[in-house]
């Protein structure tokens, strides 16, 4: 009786660098602002602004309609949503220069209070997918000559939050901002432990 060889399917990261994505460094969102702003792209810009500030997932961020953080044209201050993955609300803040992007978006696209606030261009879709999205976070990090390997949507996600806990270290206020259900998940999601942990040891001489 002969022996059947048993081949094994090829792991989906395979030639793929896994891992949790880097967030923007401060240069890097302005770099990737001015491009967009130069390029006169309304709708990324107001996009890439809104990912910054809300924190948000992408299946939550492409789902938003102009009623979930606007009262017509004008854009509030705050927002809440219900996140799809844990079905408990996440609050975020939106700054005026976020708050200025997104008003400008929903005038030029002509949007009501009910319509999406992405909505895709493609006639089978009703708003971007997060495919989409990634595929446009992609042009972003390329553009200003980042390795889009290392980056995703989720660097937009992880970008404010990195930036208040490395101001405050209060870790439970980034864990309500990322809308997180344990304190051990925002710490295995900043990464914290290992890059505090290099820091101490790069101020300490023996």
């Amino acid at each position: 009786m002969k022996a059947i060889a048993v081949v094994s399917p090829e792991p989906w990261n395979k030639g793929k660098l896994v891992g949790q994505k880097a967030p923007l460094r401060i240069r890097d969102i302005w770099a990737i602002r001015v491009r967009l702003q130069l390029a006169d792209k309304t709708r990324d810009l107001a996009l890439f602004d809104l990912a910054i500030d809300s924190k948000l997932r992408a299946c939550d961020l492409t789902r938003l309609r102009v009623r979930d953080i606007a009262h017509g044209e004008h854009v509030s201050p705050r927002a809440i949503v219900m996140q799809l993955k844990t079905h408990r609300p996440v609050q975020f803040e939106i700054t005026e220069q976020t708050r200025s992007a997104v008003e400008a978006w929903i005038r030029h696209a002509k949007l009501r209070s009910e319509n999406f606030l992405f909505p895709s261009r493609l006639a089978h879709s009703e708003h971007i997918s997060t495919r989409q999205y990634a595929r446009i976070v992609k042009a972003w990090v390329t553009a200003i000559g980042l390795d889009p390997a290392l980056y995703g949507t989720h660097t937009l996600r992880r970008t404010k939050a990195s930036l208040i806990y490395r101001r405050t270290k209060n870790l439970r206020a980034v864990q309500l901002l990322l809308g997180h259900t344990k304190l051990e998940s925002t710490v295995r999601y900043l990464g914290i432990e290992v890059d505090d942990a290099l820091e101490m040891a790069e101020q300490t001489e023996v």
